[in-house]
């Protein structure tokens, strides 16, 4: 291969990525902060629930199994 053929190639990448870029939709300002808001407040409902039923299970163990 030559370099030329090369360097052509990658010019052309670059230029179809561009032109992609263009037309995505990017979230707003607003968008954005409610979604992460969302993930954060999922995130931490998830995490309470498994560390409530860490505590049960963890109790349940040291009351009928560990004594």
């Amino acid at each position: 291969m030559k370099i030329t053929n090369i360097f052509s190639k990658i010019v052309s990448f670059l230029k179809e990525v561009y032109l992609e870029i263009k037309k995505v939709n990017w979230p707003t300002r607003k968008e954005t902060l409610k979604y992460t808001m969302m993930v954060i407040g999922i995130s931490a409902a998830v995490a309470a629930f498994l560390g409530g039923l860490d505590f049960i299970f963890s109790r349940f163990l040291n009351i009928f199994i560990l004594r």
